[in-house]
């Protein structure tokens, strides 16, 4: 994965609660066998019409949210079925950083896993932020390593996230990725283990 440390990017608002893992990626895309390419499908029920044109409507397909690597949502974001796609489409997609006033637990922590950053807000916060980026083009920065968000107007928020994931993410491992990080140790508790099993 890569570092994650501080970016500033377009903000998409979705002012939806309970957005489950089926909308974020359908199960009728769930047949492929890699990590990436999903991202054409994220939302898709919402996206596209039956036709396959686009609907207009979809916060995702108004021209101020191209481009957007950081989604506001609302309550309970990524409930329903525990699936790794979800976070997949969503990075894919573009997104690096999502921030709501809840997560669904196992979908917060496989987009941990995955190297996007879930950044908890209180539910007046993100009303703001929603608020400030409905219909129009707008930015913010997240830094990770000064644990805040703000834009160039009047927001500041300061948020929280486990040491542990927080060293995960600014250093750009996975747990395969950490688990290196102690190779020598690994390799000299080998050493002493196959020779005193001679």
């Amino acid at each position: 994965m890569s570092s994650f440390k501080e970016m500033t990017g377009k903000v998409a608002a979705m002012d939806r609660t309970n957005v489950d893992t089926d909308q974020i990626i359908p199960k009728q895309f769930l047949k492929r066998i890699e990590k990436t390419g999903f991202g054409q499908y994220l939302f898709y029920d919402w996206r596209f019409k039956s036709n396959g044109e686009p609907d207009e409507k979809f916060e995702l397909n108004h021209p101020a949210t191209k481009g957007a690597s950081i989604l506001i949502a609302n309550e309970n974001f990524g409930c329903g079925s525990s699936r790794e796609h979800a976070p997949w489409a969503l990075q894919d997609y573009g997104f690096r950083v999502i921030i709501a006033p809840s997560f669904a637990d196992i979908f917060k922590q496989n987009c941990l896993k995955n190297g996007i950053l879930p950044i908890v807000l209180s539910a007046n916060q993100v009303s703001q932020l929603l608020e400030k980026a409905a219909g129009q083009e707008y930015e913010m920065t997240v830094s990770l390593e000064q644990k805040r968000v703000y834009d160039e107007t009047d927001f500041r928020a300061e948020f929280e996230i486990h040491p542990y994931w927080y060293q995960m993410l600014l250093n750009g491992w996975d747990e395969i990725e950490l688990t290196l990080q102690l190779e020598q140790n690994i390799q000299e508790y080998e050493g002493k283990f196959l020779s005193g099993a001679r």
